[in-house]
């Protein structure tokens, strides 16, 4: 496919084929907010990746051209005009951030202003030749790089053609521009390098991050763009001894461990000793080697690789891909991440991320909300509680007298915490909690003082403690100048709580060094971490259940915003109010853009149907919906649905439990055996690993009914709001000309931490006039964004064509209307009597060719 390069209003977008108009607005609007560092929310359907793509790294290229151009000027003259006739220098770069146009004491003399004005003006000039420099060795290294991977390509070549020619080709020039392309000059001090503008773009899963990869690698940024894929250790590490250990805690203990092991000094005197035997398994790990990981480093820079081809590429230098593309990331243009990875402020800072002067863009970002709020919250069981404490209990009583007098007061202070904790839920320390029942049950929120004052706590000072824990507890190693805690770690894994009575397995002499279980302490230094947060900003809910271990302390994030950095589907109106405003953004700086559909309004029919076939009103209420005649009345309307509409059929239930009685019903009452006549019934599966299986079994079901013909016309796919089907799953073509949505998925407003988050909007958020509280809202907004992700599932390309159903009246409501996208919204029929639905599906959305197509799951 021919890259062609469109111009909208003057600027050049590269684009892999000839755009839509809605592609072309896109582009010129994100653009456009890119260039006056505004905060842009773009509402679209699918298939704008590419859009996307093409717009920012346009701008990225014209930013770095405009950028390099100031330079030169600069270096040329060493001043630039100013409004006023005067010369100044700029500030071009991250590097140059001291300004000359500082204020100066009043009453100085001249001759020190110019003197100090020089003297900046000299010192910016020497950062910007320095930072030249570095930019050229590093495209020179990246050029040796490329070179010597089209050589090792023309020999592997070679090697195919015949063994003797590799033969020779392995001992012409390859070998030798190989290896020294894959050198680092030990003469060179290499210096930290300084972070390039870039772009950050993240997303929600590995899948939703790996797709992305391949549509740049597919745009005609493709080979130009230096892209660093992050990702977690658990998905880069290539040490076969670390990734048995399966659990991404212990993956990354144990990686820490080898790092220490490797890093650390030992004296004259110790390496004189003996080995123990316990020691013995504190091997630094193979794959972390300074020249390996900067040669990986310029690697992972020279093209586009996704996470897997990273992994790939780190087998193969012998090299860690996970420190690796974490030195790539000051050089890189575009660095692709997680949200974790991107919203928790300590992984940005372990992973060398600094977001000052740079853009972000947040695909799926209506799940933004939801995934700081679950970031950002801890829970904590009855049964760690008292682990917790017994592990360190055993810990002082073995190490105490070693231990500084700070130290050992913090873990006094850390008992006398996990013990309060405790009593607040209604148990004892030093009981079994498996075994200790409770007197008083149920659930009671209350704020971060009232639970400090009532745990008896408010007199210890958290945010030391915290820093106590998070610098000697499971998470990092001990500093060199406490030694003696360096085993903290392994020691509190290694023991066994007391209060369980939990019987020691023998350990293999080759695992004796590595943990099997992480500790509790992790679980108690992230409560302690949400603690810290503001007390309006937060809540904490003490759950207490019929025993002690099954009892917990949760706590509850309120305000998201405390911890965002400063286009997806409607609604956006709680990511804009929970996040922008309450972070104090202006709302000036905050642009909206929405753009349609590609597809024309006839191939496309929405209908909201308010009764059924023997005239039920259709209202499936939590009162109301699992009455028989609900239930009937849905499987009547799915039968006729069925002998009209060809292909296959996906219907989304609120919740799997739901679901579960509506077949159940139906399978008594027959309806089930009707359904069959026509579609073959498939149900969405409750574990993951079996979703991939489903989805094959279904597509090939429609595409063979297709071809044979009969009186199976298709499949139905009996799915679940937010499940695994309702969101990364596209249901193109024949897989899903109609999408079915079964009442509305209203989340649970009885949920404690509902009520508190809703009492908190109706407190901090205004209303506006004619508007619904704003804890109202927020449950509106919950269900209206769950049912847009499901029901966007159908219509993925221009000649798509599909039906949707909606099965509520309250649909009809102009206030739920609304939190439709526009592309849906000003095509919706509603129909009061299922008699002019029907008729209206009978009518419904056709392909114009009437070629069956080929049905393809994109995951």
């Amino acid at each position: 496919m021919a890259n062609k390069t469109q111009e909208v209003g003057g600027i050049h977008f590269p684009f892999p084929f000839t755009p839509y108009s809605i592609q072309k607005d896109f582009m010129a609007e994100l653009y456009q907010v890119l260039e006056a560092g505004k905060i842009g929310i773009f509402e679209s359907p699918t298939g704008t990746v590419i859009s996307l793509i093409c717009g920012a790294l346009s701008w990225l290229r014209d930013f770095e051209q405009k950028k390099h151009q100031e330079e030169a000027r600069l270096l040329e003259t060493g001043t630039i005009p100013l409004s006023d006739g005067t010369e100044q220098p700029p500030s071009l770069s991250s590097s140059c951030k001291e300004t000359p146009d500082t204020p100066r004491p009043a009453g100085e003399p001249d001759w020190v202003t110019q003197f100090v004005q020089k003297k900046e003006e000299r010192d910016l000039v020497d950062r910007l030749k320095e930072e030249q420099v570095r930019r050229k060795k590093r495209e020179e290294r990246l050029q040796q790089i490329r070179h010597s991977a089209q050589l090792k390509y023309a020999a592997r070549r070679a090697v195919s053609v015949s063994a003797g020619a590799a033969e020779v080709a392995l001992r012409g020039p390859y070998v030798s521009v190989l290896f020294f392309s894959l050198r680092v000059d030990e003469d060179e001090d290499d210096p930290e390098e300084e972070h390039v503008t870039k772009i950050y773009y993240c997303s929600r899963t590995h899948s939703q991050l790996a797709q992305f990869v391949r549509e740049v690698q597919r745009s005609p940024f493709g080979k130009d763009t230096r892209l660093v894929s992050l990702g977690s250790r658990q998905n880069l590490c290539i040490n076969e001894d670390v990734k048995t250990l399966g659990s991404a805690q212990l993956i990354n203990d144990r990686c820490m461990e080898m790092q220490r092991s490797k890093h650390g000094k030992k004296s004259k005197a110790e390496e004189e000793k003996p080995k123990r035997r316990r020691q013995e398994h504190r091997a630094a790990c193979p794959f972390y080697s300074y020249e390996q990981l900067h040669l990986l480093r310029d690697q992972v820079l020279v093209g586009v690789k996704d996470i897997e081809q990273l992994v790939a590429l780190g087998k193969e230098a012998r090299a860690c891909p996970y420190y690796g593309s974490r030195f790539a990331i000051p050089a890189a243009q575009l660095v692709v991440l997680p949200y974790q990875m991107l919203l928790h402020a300590a992984t940005r800072r372990a992973a060398g991320i600094r977001l000052q002067g740079q853009v972000v863009l947040i695909d799926e970002a209506h799940n933004l909300v939801d995934t700081i709020t679950g970031i950002h919250s801890a829970e904590v069981s009855g049964a760690q509680l008292c682990q917790a404490h017994s592990q360190l209990l055993q810990y002082m009583e073995r190490y105490g007298k070693r231990l500084k007098a700070k130290n050992l007061m913090y873990i006094k202070q850390l008992l006398y915490l996990l013990e309060k904790f405790v009593t607040v839920l209604g148990g004892n320390i030093k009981q079994n909690p498996n075994t200790q029942s409770l007197s008083q049950t149920g659930t009671e929120l209350k704020t971060i003082n009232d639970f400090l004052f009532e745990s008896q706590i408010d007199n210890i000072n958290l945010f030391k403690l915290f820093g106590f824990t998070e610098r000697y507890g499971t998470v990092l190693a001990a500093s060199r100048e406490q030694p003696r805690l360096a085993g903290f770690q392994h020691f509190l894994q290694s023991l066994q709580p007391a209060v369980t009575k939990t019987p020691v397995t023998p350990v293999e002499e080759g695992e004796a060094g590595v943990p099997r279980l992480a500790s509790p302490l992790m679980h108690i230094e992230s409560f302690l971490a949400a603690l810290t947060t503001a007390n309006q900003d937060g809540r904490v809910i003490l759950s207490r259940q019929g025993s002690l271990s099954q009892s917990s302390l949760k706590f509850l994030l309120l305000n998201p915003a405390v911890h965002f950095p400063v286009r997806e589907p409607e609604p956006v109106s709680d990511f804009r109010e929970q996040l922008l405003a309450c972070a104090g953004v202006e709302a000036e700086r905050v642009v909206e853009f929405s753009c349609g559909h590609v597809i024309p309004p006839e191939n496309i029919l929405p209908l909201v149907v308010c009764s059924g076939p023997s005239s039920q009103q259709l209202e499936f209420t939590y009162q109301k919906r699992e009455l028989p005649q609900m239930m009937d009345e849905t499987g009547r309307i799915l039968c006729n649905l069925c002998t009209v509409v060809p292909g296959g059929v996906v219907c989304f239930f609120p919740s799997y439990e739901y679901q579960r009685q509506v077949y159940a019903h139906w399978d008594k009452s027959g309806l089930l055996a009707r359904l069959a006549v026509r579609k073959k019934i498939f149900q969405e599966p409750k574990r993951a690993n079996q979703v991939e299986q489903v989805l094959m079994e279904y597509s090939r079901c429609i595409k063979c009914c297709g071809q044979a013909g009969g009186t199976v016309t298709g499949a139905l796919l009996l799915s679940v709001v937010g499940g695994k089907m309702s969101e990364g799953i596209n249901f193109s073509d024949n897989l899903g000309r109609c999408v079915v949505m079964v009442g509305m998925p209203y989340p649970n407003i009885k949920s404690p931490e509902l009520q508190e988050k809703m009492a908190y909007l109706d407190q901090t958020l205004p209303r506006g006039p004619g508007q619904p509280p704003p804890g109202k809202a927020l449950v509106e907004n919950l269900c209206m964004k769950a049912v847009n992700q499901s029901i966007g599932r159908a219509i993925r390309h221009q000649k798509d064509f599909a039906s949707i159903v909606l099965l509520d009246q309250r649909y009809a409501r102009p206030s739920i209307l609304g939190k439709l996208p526009a592309w849906i919204r000003d095509r919706v029929e509603v129909k009061a009597t299922f008699g002019l639905a029907f008729a209206a599906m009978r009518k419904g959305p056709r392909d114009p060719q009437a070629r069956p197509l080929i049905p393809v799951v994109s995951m």
